[in-house]
């Protein structure tokens, strides 16, 4: 009896967690699953959703205000110190897991639109979160919106009228951004007038990034042969969109925005898209310089043919000549020149641990020091890092794969492959690797979530 017993409950514990965990074969898919009654699609949209907002109460009490200057190592000596620490680490949980829970079991691509737009709106109104960059666009547009070169004249030297909000690391360093974004800062901050109508406008630029990598996600999923929904779901509901993204105003997010646009109007092929995607890439360089490394795999991605070597060529050429017009273009049209070329080396005035090769570089650094011994190793790892990079362009990222012969309206006309690689073949299903069936008689069409 004992062991029947043992064995219903294990039995038990098995089913549920078949309906709880997506990656179990036998998963329930999120829009049938249901926990005391109540959909799993409302409990994951609306527990992200109060993450969000809690992460806007943090960012209110102890975030990046122009009057509040808290650094993030300090927070727990702030005013409201418990609420701030609280309030971050439950939202920031709250977020993060509702976001992993439908990682394999998105409803539809409308309720990935949804649920990500919602979760952003708490953080469209709030002060930035654990950074002061925007602070430093503004000041790098007043620059040039006073008339001066923002290469030749740091916000200090101006001065800028808002310099008490800029981190002291950037008050004395030019711009290193591209032209194509200084053009933009001086744009807000000559329209805004005011720091905070700048500081909206400059949040607006990053919505625009934003969306455009929404717009241009569904493109690169189809020709990946992975579902729509999910490519959506793991980028844009990701919660440092919101808080790195959206709510910091970072220049990342138009960079992104530009090179995923860029990368999708590659995907077709003709000689015009690949210009025109090379056009969008070389503009996501203007913003911020490190878009650079996607050009080689956009050529990479655009040689189709017989012979690689010839392909890579023959249609990468029309990548980076689009992305060289464009670099050109702008950076000539501006009236700035390439002193923003020269300007990228104040970059490395901050030594940040959030790039792998760096990190890699302070590790060696610091366990140097405990043998007593004192050396630099961040240029050796970063420059270890471009040959890594690569070595992965050549080898992981594939070479130029061969023709695949194709319709009229240049769709594949054999069977995709069922490989999975991210290519025009896609895969033979079009569902993602390992991702739950719907339930027996559903014909694999229910209803939309909303």
């Amino acid at each position: 009896m004992a062991d029947t017993a043992m064995r219903r409950r294990a039995i038990g514990i098995a089913a549920l967690v078949r309906a709880i965990r997506p990656g179990m074969p036998g998963g329930v898919p999120l829009r049938y699953a249901t926990i005391a009654g109540v959909p799993q699609v409302r409990l994951v949209r609306y527990a992200g959703l109060a993450g969000a907002a809690l992460l806007s109460v943090a960012a209110y009490l102890g975030g990046a205000r122009p009057q509040l200057q808290v650094p993030p190592v300090r927070v727990w000596n702030a005013e409201h110190a418990p609420v701030i620490l609280i309030s971050w680490l439950i939202g920031t949980a709250l977020m993060t897991g509702a976001w992993w829970a439908a990682r394999d079991r998105v409803p539809s691509t409308r309720w990935a639109y949804v649920t990500a737009g919602l979760w952003l709106l708490p953080l469209l109104v709030a002060p930035a979160l654990e950074s002061r960059d925007v602070y430093s666009y503004a000041c790098q547009g007043d620059v040039y919106a006073a008339g001066h070169n923002p290469y030749d004249v740091s916000a200090a030297d101006l001065p800028c009228q808002w310099l008490d909000t800029v981190s002291p690391v950037w008050r004395d360093t030019p711009a290193p951004y591209g032209p194509l974004f200084v053009l933009i800062a001086g744009a807000a901050a000559t329209v805004g007038g005011s720091l905070s109508v700048t500081i909206v406008l400059l949040r607006m630029v990053a919505l625009v990034g934003v969306g455009l990598a929404a717009v241009s996600l569904p493109v690169l999923a189809k020709r990946c042969g992975v579902p729509e929904s999910r490519a959506l779901w793991l980028a844009l509901a990701c919660p440092l969109v919101g808080v790195h993204l959206v709510s910091g105003a970072h220049n990342d997010a138009l960079m992104i925005g530009l090179m995923v646009a860029g990368l999708a109007l590659v995907s077709p092929r003709t000689r015009w898209h690949l210009v025109g995607g090379g056009a969008l890439l070389g503009l996501a360089v203007l913003v911020k310089a490190t878009a650079v490394v996607v050009v080689p795999f956009a050529a990479l991605a655009a040689a189709v043919g017989p012979h690689p070597v010839r392909a890579l060529v023959r249609e990468g050429s029309f990548v980076v000549g689009g992305a060289l017009a464009a670099v050109f273009g702008v950076t000539l049209g501006s009236g700035l020149g390439f002193g923003w070329v020269g300007a990228l080396k104040y970059s490395e005035d901050t030594v940040l641990w959030t790039s792998p090769s760096t990190a890699v570089g302070q590790t060696i650094e610091y366990a140097g020091r405990l043998f007593g011994t004192h050396f630099d190793a961040v240029p050796v790892t970063r420059a270890l890092g471009m040959v890594a990079l690569a070595v992965v362009w050549w080898c992981c990222g594939g070479r130029p794969h061969p023709a695949t012969p194709t319709t009229a309206r240049g769709s594949p006309s054999r069977p995709p492959s069922r490989s999975g690689r991210c290519s025009s073949r896609g895969t033979r299903s079009g569902r993602w690797p390992h991702s739950p069936r719907p339930p027996a008689g559903s014909n694999g069409s229910p209803p939309p979530a909303r």
